[in-house]
């Protein structure tokens, strides 16, 4: 039987700008998943380092931090049963050109550097990441 299961997500900042937070917001809500926690903050330079530290070495992290710090973003905590996967399934593909229609990076990103949404891909990251952006 599936777990109920806590997960993190964060709207990126391509997402705010455009105006998609409250399609965004429903597509989880309609799913049956809750939203637990939410926040609209911006991120400092230091957290979004952090956070995706094990891309530093990649040639586009510079930009992947000036554009998480380029405006807000949506953070929560989501739950409900088997919420990592169900929230993986609803956000689509990390490369919007493969997400399927329907999903939320198939009907809202645009490139692989603005896929408008950020979801824990197991538990144990679930865990470390809303300790890492609630506290």
């Amino acid at each position: 039987m599936p777990a109920i299961e806590q997960t993190f997500i964060m709207i990126k900042p391509d997402a705010v700008r455009d105006r998609k937070t409250g399609q965004i917001i429903d597509r989880i809500e309609r799913s049956g998943l809750t939203i637990e926690k939410m926040e609209k903050c911006v991120l400092d330079e230091e957290t979004v380092k952090v956070h995706y530290a094990h891309l530093a070495d990649k040639p586009f992290f510079p930009s992947l931090v000036a554009f998480m710090t380029s405006g807000p973003v949506v953070k929560m905590v989501v739950s409900g049963l088997s919420a990592v996967s169900k929230m993986r399934t609803l956000m689509g593909a990390t490369n919007p050109l493969d997400a399927a229609p329907g999903t939320i990076r198939g009907d809202f990103a645009v490139d692989v550097n603005a896929n408008v949404i950020h979801g824990s891909d197991s538990l144990e990251n679930a865990a470390i990441e809303i300790e890492r952006f609630f506290g």
